[in-house]
């Protein structure tokens, strides 16, 4: 590596991380927080088999599965202003990624609450509890913890997809790799510059996951020896 690739890389690093805290990080979190309770809802509506509601959550996970998630963003940013609608980039870029990844986090979610024993609702009636004190306090813990994993890999594939956002020019951490690459012509370095700080990233993710694993592990009843 010659000195002045080095140069670029130490002088990049503080803008790329300033990036990654001030717009990757936000968009990241915001996103994850909405696609949970949009998923949490469109599950519900499938469970309990609601009206219109249920064909109507049906389709949209159809459609947003089976379409790529950079489609929807230029849908959404480029297309719809031609109905119209303008939405700037970042709310735009929020909106894209919160509808497709509901939709897979919501078919997460309702497994990890059909896989609850159905004796443990029967038990929650039989002690007077309403439905929704039932899935609150005795369903969705449980749920909880069989889901975990499966929304915590969400979240880690979540953190990489907030770089397609630099395609609708939301100006996160790779946009700005891409810019600072246009100007000083090093594109193989500072891309893996910025590539090293997403792994960074998910690996301080995996780290809280493998933690949080623990904690949430089913513990067995200690047997007294007689």
């Amino acid at each position: 590596m010659s000195e002045r690739v080095l140069q670029i890389l130490i002088s990049a690093f503080p803008k790329l991380l300033l990036y990654c805290v001030k717009v990757t990080v936000p968009l990241t979190a915001a996103v994850f927080i909405l696609s949970i309770l949009i998923a949490l809802g469109t599950a519900l509506v499938q469970i309990y088999h609601v009206k219109v509601l249920d064909r109507v959550a049906r389709f949209y996970i159809w459609l947003f599965r089976g379409t790529p998630l950079i489609v929807q963003l230029y849908i959404i940013f480029f297309g719809l202003p031609s109905l119209g609608i303008m939405l700037n980039a970042y709310v735009s870029a929020v909106i894209a990624f919160s509808l497709n990844y509901a939709a897979y986090n919501s078919e997460t979610i309702r497994a990890a609450i059909l896989a609850v024993p159905a004796g443990q609702t029967e038990a929650g009636y039989m002690i007077g509890l309403n439905r929704f004190q039932i899935m609150t306090r005795i369903v969705l813990p449980q749920a909880t913890r069989i889901a975990f994993p499966t929304l915590m890999g969400s979240l880690i594939g979540l953190t990489k997809d907030s770089s397609l956002a630099a395609s609708i020019t939301v100006v996160e951490m790779f946009k700005t790799a891409q810019q600072i690459a246009a100007s000083t012509y090093e594109p193989f370095a500072l891309y893996c510059e910025a590539a090293f700080i997403y792994l960074l990233l998910c690996s301080l993710l995996t780290f809280v996951q493998n933690r949080l694993e623990k904690k949430l592990e089913w513990k067995k009843p200690e047997v007294s020896k007689a």
